[in-house]
């Protein structure tokens, strides 16, 4: 059997792509740091989809936490790995804790590059696979507010590109969701009363997602979406974009 690594599973969109795949008949392991979470998800997937689903508790802030995972997969034949889970501070940089910046440079770049690094070989041997960064709209330009948060995220972005590059004649399948405001549990904690222009459920980001692979290296969620970076990168001035971000991610609640 096939199975599907979700890291950041417990809600959102890690637990959208959890039923995405569970319905594809994937085999699941679930990431993430809310163990009780995972568990309730992992019950209802068992039912709804007759399908294996483990749990797996871990922080992927700690410096051991990919070994470890890597550990508890064992020889799996692992067909799909979802790099979801994101840690994003908000509010003015300065006001930023030293801790907070280097939990977001682990949980958004350190662990999901170690994991891949540590899984993608065997996809490449046996010429199938498939990889899934999820990344966003903040990567394309500096995003005030969230600026750290947006550089991991473009940090992301290259990497998961160039990897598509390197991969794309040996049948693993690498692609990098730029998702722009998306209705998960975490995002409507704070956002501001009234949402944000090209607002997506998590189903609607997944369905898109998993219907793109294999149709090249990035995908952007949403017809508005798509528009509106089309206009930010290609059309408008870079310092005009970055003043349209500042004044939608200003609105956030750190």
């Amino acid at each position: 059997m096939s199975w599907a690594v979700v890291a950041g599973a417990s809600e959102g969109l890690g637990a959208a792509f959890a039923a995405g795949l569970a319905a594809r008949g994937h085999g699941l392991v679930l990431v993430a740091r809310r163990v009780e979470r995972l568990e309730a998800l992992a019950a209802t997937l068992r039912e709804r989809h007759r399908v294996e689903v483990e749990c797996v508790g871990l922080d992927l802030a700690d410096a051991d936490a990919v070994p470890r995972l890597v550990a508890t997969l064992g020889d799996r034949e692992i067909g799909v790995l979802v790099c979801n889970a994101a840690f994003a501070p908000l509010g003015a940089f300065v006001d930023q804790s030293a801790a907070d910046l280097e939990t977001a440079l682990a949980v958004n770049c350190r662990a999901p590059l170690l994991l891949v690094h540590a899984l993608l070989p065997a996809m490449v041997a046996r010429r199938k696979g498939s990889i899934i960064w999820m990344s966003s709209l903040t990567a394309f330009q500096g995003s005030p507010w969230t600026s750290v948060y947006g550089a991991t995220k473009a940090f992301g972005l290259a990497f998961a590109e160039g990897l598509w590059g390197e991969v794309e004649a040996s049948g693993v399948q690498v692609l990098v969701c730029a998702a722009g405001a998306t209705r998960t549990p975490n995002y409507l904690a704070h956002a501001a009363k009234g949402g944000a222009p090209g607002e997506l459920d998590p189903e609607q980001v997944v369905a898109e997602t998993l219907r793109h692979l294999g149709r090249g290296p990035l995908l952007i969620p949403g017809a508005f979406n798509r528009f509106a970076s089309f206009l930010m990168r290609r059309v408008l001035p870079r310092v005009t974009t970055i003043r349209i971000m500042a004044g939608q991610t200003k609105k956030l609640e750190g």
